[in-house]
């Protein structure tokens, strides 16, 4: 039988187009979050690809006003008015729960919102945003530690709280192709395949994912697809992929293993970018209030 636990999300969020442009990857997302809206979630906590802390440390997004960057190549009518919702109260709990697991956490109380986590939280919910909690990466991307950072986050499941991880299946910035997006607004555009490597990562993380579902096997998997041999091809840094190893942290204890990984929406941009949608586990159906409109 499942346990009472919200699923956990690992979204590539791509380009800004993505929030724009009509796909399934946006429907996709439309769907999550009137899932979770249905389920009557209390709140998400987000990990994007962008904001890095030195050191040894990690930090909390705790600005009660934060603005946000704005989002190049999308109508204004998508996200200009939008009013981010931060939540400072679970921010403060994420805080003491990461230093009781001997993370050393700082606050940043004038952290401004980037555009690795705010267009998925729009295109998920739109104005019916629940209060969201940013966490940091750390700037030495190890693996392990990603995921015990959502290790030590992970009892908030329990609680109808929504963990996303925003990074990117494959994401080398170096081989991305910008000619169509700049010329015709045309993210998708492609005028040959993929490379290759990219396509054979791209499989490997669905295989680790979707194959293992959650559970041990899958922190071993994608903290092992970072020795892979075509890793470095395929993300030329590591930031865009660390945030999937966070979520299998936050679905990574024994028990999980009931907790089946899918493959919701891909879509390939400038293309070098798999934009693929991970999902990893249900909402469960006790917890369904009345559906949202």
């Amino acid at each position: 039988m499942d346990q009472e636990l919200a699923p956990v999300h690992f979204l590539s969020h791509g380009t800004t187009m993505l929030l724009g442009e009509d796909s399934r990857i946006r429907d996709y997302w439309r769907k999550l979050g009137k899932d979770a809206l249905d389920h009557g979630v209390k709140g998400v906590i987000i990990m994007g690809a962008h904001w890095n802390a030195d050191g040894e440390k990690l930090r909390v997004a705790m600005n009660p006003k934060p603005s946000f960057m704005p989002l190049a190549n999308v109508h204004r009518d998508r996200w200009a008015d939008w009013k981010p919702n931060p939540d400072l109260e679970t921010g403060r709990r994420a805080i003491q729960m990461l230093r009781n697991a001997k993370f050393e956490v700082e606050e940043d109380s004038e952290f401004e919102w980037m555009i690795d986590s705010f267009p998925v939280i729009i295109g998920m919910f739109g104005d019916k945003s629940p209060p969201v909690t940013i966490i940091s990466q750390n700037s030495y991307w190890d693996p392990f530690y990603h995921i015990r950072i959502g290790s030590a986050l992970s009892s908030l499941r329990r609680e109808r709280y929504l963990i996303i991880g925003s990074g990117g299946g494959t994401h080398n910035l170096y081989r991305a192709e910008w000619k169509f997006m700049l010329q015709y607004k045309d993210n998708f555009a492609m005028e040959k395949p993929p490379d290759g490597d990219s396509i054979e990562f791209r499989q490997s993380l669905e295989d680790v994912i979707c194959k293992n579902g959650g559970g041990p096997e899958l922190r071993r998997g994608l903290a092992r697809l970072m020795k892979h041999p075509y890793f470095r091809e395929a993300h030329g840094t590591d930031e865009h992929f660390v945030s999937a190893c966070f979520v299998a942290g936050a679905i990574g204890e024994p028990e999980d293993r009931v907790s089946k990984g899918i493959l919701g929406a891909e879509a390939w941009e400038l293309r070098t970018q798999c934009e693929s949608q991970f999902t990893i586990g249900t909402w469960p159906k006790a917890w369904l209030v009345k559906a949202s409109t």
